[in-house]
């Protein structure tokens, strides 16, 4: 099953993650699919980019998103 999620980058209580496209078995940080966005919630408000073609394509094509990604993707204005 291929999900949508994020991978953790930054240092140590200064996270940045990125927006993956993953199988769902692989680790959290581990091997990806496709990168389609970024999302920083350090900064105030979090700010947040996502390719928009790319997720569309991904949701299209079955892929699951979490929750925290499916939040970032209701307010991109990325819809199912």
């Amino acid at each position: 099953m291929v999900k949508i999620r994020l991978r953790r980058m930054g240092q140590k209580k200064a996270p940045y993650y990125r927006i993956i496209v993953a199988d769902s078995r692989s680790p959290r940080d581990g091997r990806c699919i496709e990168e389609i966005g970024t999302y920083d919630p350090t900064k105030d408000p979090s700010v947040f980019n996502v390719n928009e073609e790319l997720a569309k394509k991904w949701l299209s094509n079955g892929a699951q998103p979490t929750e925290t990604v499916s939040k970032i993707f209701k307010m991109a204005g990325i819809e199912k």
